[in-house]
């Protein structure tokens, strides 16, 4: 018998790579980045050359009114710190973003969940959903200016209260240092919980009826099913929005200069109106570029725990 070999498989051929396909290849490499490069030209030019520019402002004296500027060291963040005016400014700053992100949290639950409920019926809903937002559509000007003429010492708030006995005479809110930092934090807590309710509101939607109905099976009442269902569904929703909501309202400009100017006697100095006034009133831009990096190192702060909350999510 003759015995059959196998034929020998044929050698592999190498594929030749042509300076063409090479070209062809590098090319789709690069198409996302050529995407992209539109914003992140945007990005460089709006925020990364200014950003690098405020933080060599802040190292040199006399910048910019000065054709030669020398370099100053952190003498200008000496200055800033040692200001009584900055830490008046810090100390206000803390309170008004506190308080006001406390009290957007409470109020925007409370309206979200009284939306929420089935007491109400569908017209009524309606209706408060329209008186509850209108707030949030007004600009920051318009609400300034209306609630400059509302806390006038003859305005309709002091007629209100003398009429209810509540005041004997009028009350000039945003002239008196003892009051205007709470009346300014009034304004911007009406102006800013129809954002939390819409938010909330969304998230109490979201919520499974099947939790309440397992929740009232075990027999709890309506305040056990609030703490053990209706708010840990919420913290995470919660806890976004407060950060955030701390890093606008550190930076909250437009309301407190509209209204007050970051008076009387400071009483309502932000960190925002202190390195405006620093810059376009005192003509320091060297003592307004320290004061700049500063927030900036305060809101990254904000931003760090606002990143590290979403990435646990």
């Amino acid at each position: 018998m003759t015995s059959v070999t196998a034929p020998k498989p044929a050698a592999p051929t190498e594929e030749r790579v042509t300076p063409g396909r090479t070209r062809s290849i590098l090319a789709r490499r690069l198409i996302p980045y050529g995407y992209l490069s539109p914003t992140v030209l945007l990005i460089v030019v709006l925020m990364v050359v200014p950003i690098v520019m405020v933080i060599s402002y802040s190292f040199q004296d006399n910048v910019i009114v000065q054709e030669n500027p020398v370099f100053a060291g952190f003498a200008n963040y000496t200055k800033v710190l040692t200001d009584p005016n900055f830490l008046a400014a810090l100390t206000n700053t803390a309170i008004f973003i506190t308080v006001s992100t406390v009290a957007h949290l409470v109020l925007g639950l409370a309206f979200a969940m009284m939306l929420n409920t089935q007491l109400l019926g569908g017209v009524t809903k309606a209706v408060f959903r329209i008186v509850y937002i209108l707030p949030w559509l007004f600009t920051i000007a318009v609400i300034a200016v209306i609630w400059r003429l509302l806390l006038d010492p003859s305005g309709v708030v002091n007629y209100v209260l003398h009429t209810l006995g509540l005041i004997q005479e009028g009350v000039n809110w945003l002239g008196d240092p003892g009051k205007a930092l709470w009346a300014v934090t009034f304004v911007n807590i009406w102006s800013g919980y129809p954002f939390f309710m819409i938010s909330l509101l969304a998230a109490l939607q979201g919520i499974p009826n099947d939790l309440y109905e397992a929740a009232a099976v075990d027999g709890t009442n309506w305040v056990r099913r609030f703490i053990h269902v209706t708010l840990p569904q919420l913290r995470p929703v919660m806890v976004s929005m407060g950060v955030l909501d701390l890093i606008w309202t550190s930076q909250q400009f437009a309301l407190i200069w509209m209204t007050t100017g970051g008076g009387p006697l400071h009483a309502t100095e932000m960190l925002s109106t202190y390195t405006y006034k620093q810059a376009f009133s005192e003509y320091e831009f060297a003592t307004a570029s320290a004061a700049a990096v500063i927030v900036l190192l305060l809101t990254m702060i904000l931003a760090f725990f606002y990143v590290r909350q979403q990435r646990e999510r």
